[in-house]
């Protein structure tokens, strides 16, 4: 796996669904909610579901071998 490449966001919190989209991840909203349901998405290491999990600053969210964290604007 790669080292998570950080990715700046403006507010406290972030939705998983927002995140996949804003980091690269995924294509789009669809996409994010494909993939989550599938169980291929990682947040710090665990298979998260919810596609509207709050992220944090320094959350690592991984997916298909790339991974990124949750930065500070």
């Amino acid at each position: 796996m790669s080292d998570p490449v950080e990715v700046p966001i403006d507010d406290d919190v972030i939705r998983l669904g927002q995140f996949l989209k804003l980091a690269n991840l995924i294509d789009s909203g669809s996409e994010a909610k494909l993939v989550i349901a599938e169980g291929l998405v990682r947040v710090n290491d665990e298979v998260e579901l919810r596609r509207g999990r709050q992220l944090r600053a320094g959350d690592v969210v991984s997916l298909a071998g790339h991974s990124a964290v949750v930065g500070t604007a």
